[in-house]
């Protein structure tokens, strides 16, 4: 039995047939800081804080585009009242008028 492979073809002399001296990179940030750290701690609060404060300011456009169509829901029904009033007036006037024309 062979401990360590060899090359087979002369193709291969360019190869690692170990491969033992590849090196695995990874992207990935190794977290050396415990959960009593109080840097991680602070950027946890942080991070909390950042979340809370969007969701306040999605509160507050919310609050602010229901108190917008509350105003012009109010203003709209006094026109529909304003309307109301003087389509009656303008009723009344040809009722009149039309009584006049019978005379």
């Amino acid at each position: 039995m062979k401990d360590k492979r060899t090359y087979t073809k002369l193709k291969e002399h360019g190869e690692d047939m170990s491969h033992e001296n590849e090196a695995k990179i990874t992207n990935e940030v190794k977290e050396d800081r415990g959960p009593g750290d109080l840097t991680l701690m602070a950027e946890i609060h942080q991070k909390e804080i950042w979340e809370w404060k969007q969701k306040e300011s999605e509160y507050i456009q919310t609050k602010n585009l229901l108190d917008g169509s509350k105003r012009i829901i109010a203003d709209m029904s006094s026109q529909m009242v304003e309307q109301v009033r003087i389509i009656k007036q303008l009723e009344e006037e040809i009722k009149r008028l039309v009584a006049e024309n019978k005379k």
